[in-house]
């Protein structure tokens, strides 16, 4: 099972977090400076699994981003970095080259597509097709919402003249 999922930049600056076990809101503000500080001190040379608190914390670095994923001792490691993987292959394929600055102004995007790779610590979807269908079904409903806004608002103003 997956405790939490973080992302982390190099500068150390939390870009989505996603918490599947229940920790207080000071204990995730501890958690993640004690694995920030751990990760991104470690070599690049070194290998992609820390042990820590009696969990695993399997990491990937992509470009200026740590995707880590903490997870139980006896779980796979190679298995939670093909998920992050995947991960990282789905934001590409909606992103088109996912960068630092998509997941900032986008952030409701990635947690939407992590929503749709993951239920509750558990692999939900291993299609990539399928991930990217639900999520233009999910683009394809905000616009037609906005144009449904945008005619009504426009309604009222003619209506208030």
């Amino acid at each position: 099972m997956i405790h939490f999922v973080l992302l982390i930049s190099r500068q150390g600056k939390v870009r989505l977090t996603k918490w599947y076990s229940p920790y207080p809101q000071k204990e995730r503000t501890k958690v993640i400076r004690e694995l920030s500080g751990l990760i991104l001190t470690r070599g690049p040379k070194l290998c992609n699994f820390v042990e820590w608190r009696g969990f695993k914390v399997v990491y990937r670095r992509y470009a200026s981003l740590y995707f880590c994923m903490c997870i139980n001792q006896d779980d796979n490691e190679l298995e939670i970095l093909e998920i992050i993987h995947h991960y990282v292959e789905i934001l590409d394929r909606y992103f088109g080259s996912v960068c630092e600055l998509d997941l900032i102004f986008n952030f409701h995007k990635a947690y939407y597509i992590l929503d749709e790779l993951l239920i509750a610590g558990e692999l939900q979807e291993s299609s990539k097709k399928t991930v990217a269908r639900h999520i233009a079904a999910q683009d394809s409903l905000v616009e037609t919402a906005k144009e449904q806004a945008s005619s009504l608002s426009n309604i009222i103003a003619e209506a208030t003249k």
